[in-house]
Parts: structure tokens; sequence; C-alpha cells
């Protein structure tokens, strides 16, 4: 109960919170600049170019969704540690924990609220891929729970990150950190080129210890034709989800060992 009531009042803190109105804004934008290369698929479509139509919108949709699905990771950063960095910076923990709420308590709440806000954005992206796709004049073929749990268990994983982060270091610092070990993450997944003479064995053992948040990309299921779906497995779901989720269940809880021992008065 204790937890519900806070990962409830953070939702209701970011959802108050201006910085949402911009993410608004950029969601408008997103779909008024994509307009005219979609209707230009759309009516060569009509024409009978339906296979280059096809390709047309399934990459005007990739790339909008890449930028959604990325920005969505660093929101997840940014809330995780903001939400926890305001209530040490304003004093107001002190109060939350007078209640009596453990500190465990305290941070599953504000990783609770976090996740809530992120099911949310995940709908929205969601929405937008189908949106983009029927102005297209297509539709997205690929199954709708893995374009949902894909980017959560991804969420998951940064948030819980920050939040680990955010105990230890500056909220910008923190917020700095994960888009470096975001940016490393993607350098380092297989296959990967050589920067330079040593670099790789440098790149094996950054891409055991980073999270392989490509593996958790929704992208490799975004598909406007059936054919072009690459069958998964249950099993493989599996796998990849639980890889994802144990990432971020080991960062809640060095963020939960690490804020047992933190001081909680002002900085």
């Amino acid at each position: 109960m204790k937890i519900w009531t806070i990962a409830r009042a953070t939702l209701g803190t970011f959802l108050r919170n201006k910085l949402f109105i911009v993410f608004g804004v950029l969601f408008l934008c997103s779909v008024l600049l994509m307009l005219t290369p979609l209707l230009a698929a759309r009516a060569m479509s009509k024409m009978g170019n339906v296979e280059q139509a096809q390709g047309m919108v399934l990459g005007v949709v990739s790339a909008i969704m890449f930028f959604v699905s990325g920005t969505g990771s660093l929101l997840a950063a940014w809330c995780a540690a903001d939400s926890v960095a305001s209530e040490m910076k304003s004093g107001t923990i002190l109060a939350v924990m007078a209640r009596p709420v453990k500190r465990w308590e305290f941070l599953l709440g504000k990783f609770t609220g976090v996740m809530l806000l992120m099911s949310a954005y995940v709908a929205m992206m969601y929405g937008l891929s189908w949106l983009l796709a029927w102005i297209g004049g297509q539709r997205i073929q690929s199954t709708p729970w893995v374009l949902f749990a894909y980017p959560m268990v991804r969420y998951a994983v940064y948030a819980a990150m920050a939040m680990a982060l955010v105990t230890l270091f500056h909220q910008v610092v923190t917020i700095g950190i994960t888009f470096l070990i975001a940016v490393l993450a993607l350098i380092v997944r297989p296959p990967g080129s050589d920067l330079f003479h040593a670099w790789k064995y440098i790149r094996v053992p950054l891409w055991i210890v980073l999270p392989s948040t490509s593996l958790l990309s929704e992208d490799r299921f975004l598909t406007i034709t059936s054919a072009a779906l690459k069958p998964t497995g249950l099993l493989d779901h599996l796998a990849a989800l639980s890889y994802g989720l144990d990432y971020a269940l080991v960062f809640l809880l060095l963020a939960m060992w690490s804020f047992h021992y933190k001081s909680l008065t002002r900085d």
C-alpha cells in the first residue's frame, strides 16, 4: 500500500512537469514532419508500386520510432534519477520517511511510478507507429504484446540503472553516465568493428558487462509485411525479456543497498 501510494504521487508529479508539454509538442511535430513522405508513399501504392511504397513507409516509421524509442530510454533514466534527487534536494524525503516508510519501499515506489509513466509512453509510441503506418496506407503486422514488452523491459533497465547511480552521484552526472553507457552498449554489440588495435580486447568485456539493449529493441519486430516477419519462438522472447528484467533487478537491488547507507540531509 505504501509503495503504491508513493508510485501514484510520483506519477502525479511527472504529469505536472512542464517537460511533458515539450514531449507532446515533439510528438505532434514528428507526425506533421513525416506526413508528406507518407502521403507520397500512399499515392505510390495506389499507382501500383506496392512493394516500393511498403519499403518507404517502413523506412519512415522505423526512423521515427528509433528516435522516439531512444528518447524514451533517456526519459526513463531522467525520471528515475529526478524522482529521487528532487526529494533529496527539497528535503521532503524526511517527511516521507517519518510515516514511517522503509528506504527500499521508497525506492520501489519511485521505480513503480516511473514505470507507470513509461507504460503510458509506450502506449503512445505504439499508437504513433500505427498512425504513421495508416497515413502511409499500410498496417503494422507485428504482434502487439512484443512492441509493448520489449521497450518496457528496456526502460526498466535504464530506470533502475539511473536510480542506482543517483544514490552515488549528482543527477546531471548520473544522466551523463547513463548516456555514455547507452552509446557504448551500441558500439560494442556484435558484430563490432575494431576502432583501434587493442579495441577487440576491450570490446568483448564491455559487451559482457554492459546491458545489451539492442537485444531488447522492438525495432527487430517492426514490419509492414507479414513476409518480412522473422519467426521468433516464445522461449526466445522469454530469454531476452528475462535477461532485461534480471539486469534491471540487479541495479534496483544495488540502488536499495546504496540508498540504505546514504545520508538523507539536503545537499
